[in-house]
């Protein structure tokens, strides 16, 4: 599993014309899941992101998490995360979890964060999507873990 988590004022998804998910402060998340993730994966995975502190305290030090500052996330898939570059001109693909794997996996991550207490908002996996990011500082993470 890899997570892309950058700090944001807000974040949206746009589907078709339509906003299928918006946030105001907290982190998007572009996600990407291998064929062998597990629950204990998106488990350590959602701790790790609901604890991280990454908001700034009143002497301006990245001190305060998530939960302190009232902030939601916006989970967005993202399976070109696995793309390899190391040979040839095209990305290959092969570690990327295919939908079949990567759509319950998503959503149980998703579950994973809203358990936590996390307001969460989400793009749809699979789909074209307009993703608008405006980062926060810019802060910007990646998270991984692998079995």
């Amino acid at each position: 599993m890899r997570v892309v988590l950058q700090r944001v004022r807000r974040a949206s998804v746009t589907i078709d014309g339509h906003v299928t998910g918006a946030i105001g402060p907290g982190y998007c998340l572009l996600v990407g899941f291998e064929h062998d993730d597990t629950a204990g994966e998106l488990d350590w995975m959602a701790d790790k992101v609901a604890g991280l502190r990454l908001f700034a305290d009143e002497a301006g030090k990245m001190n305060r998490s998530l939960d302190e500052v009232g902030g939601e996330i916006l989970v967005v898939s993202q399976f070109t995360l696995y793309g390899d570059v190391q040979k040839g001109r095209r990305p290959s693909f092969i570690r990327a979890a295919r939908p079949e794997v990567a759509i319950p996996l998503y959503q149980q991550f998703v579950q994973a964060l809203r358990s936590r207490g996390i307001t969460v908002a989400t793009g749809e996996f699979g789909a074209m999507m307009d993703v608008e990011i405006h980062n926060d500082g810019p802060v910007t993470l990646v998270l991984e873990r692998s079995p």
